[in-house]
């Protein structure tokens, strides 16, 4: 039997440092957009070089807006909970989906004789007196 090569550090170091000399990709391949106008770029894994995870990112429409929206289905793909890059049908199908509860919940406002505007962010959690803002103060002793 013949036995496996000896595991040498400083053959591993000038492997290493050969391997760190060679090109590599900076640029992504375009994996899709979404409706919003975000492009969605990956790097994919390569084992053979220690890259063990893909690289993956997006390029927003606008890059000054920090409040950007970003589907569900295209940030976990991002995030690696998700390996394959979401498909235009499913995307369009949960908006519609997202745009019904929308309506529904509006309409629901509506039945409770109030008329509040859909917002984004924090602001966007329904004001009641029944719920608390600061925990164990209700709306109406702040």
């Amino acid at each position: 039997m013949s036995q496996p090569p000896a595991r040498s550090i400083w053959a591993m170091i000038i492997r290493n440092f050969i391997n760190s000399l060679k090109p590599r990709q900076f640029s992504g391949t375009h994996m899709g957009s979404d409706h919003f106008g975000n492009k969605y770029y990956e790097i994919p894994a390569n084992p053979s070089i220690g890259k063990r995870r893909a690289n993956r990112w997006f390029e927003p429409k606008d890059k000054e807006d920090f409040q950007q929206e970003m589907p569900a289905e295209w940030e976990a793909w991002l995030r690696g909970r998700r390996v394959e890059v979401p498909s235009d049908e499913e995307v369009l199908r949960n908006l519609a989906i997202m745009q019904l509860k929308k309506k529904n919940a509006i309409a629901i406002e509506a039945k409770a004789g109030k008329k509040t505007p859909m917002e984004k962010g924090m602001e966007s959690f329904p004001k009641r007196n029944e719920y608390e803002m600061i925990p164990g103060k209700r709306q109406n002793e702040t």
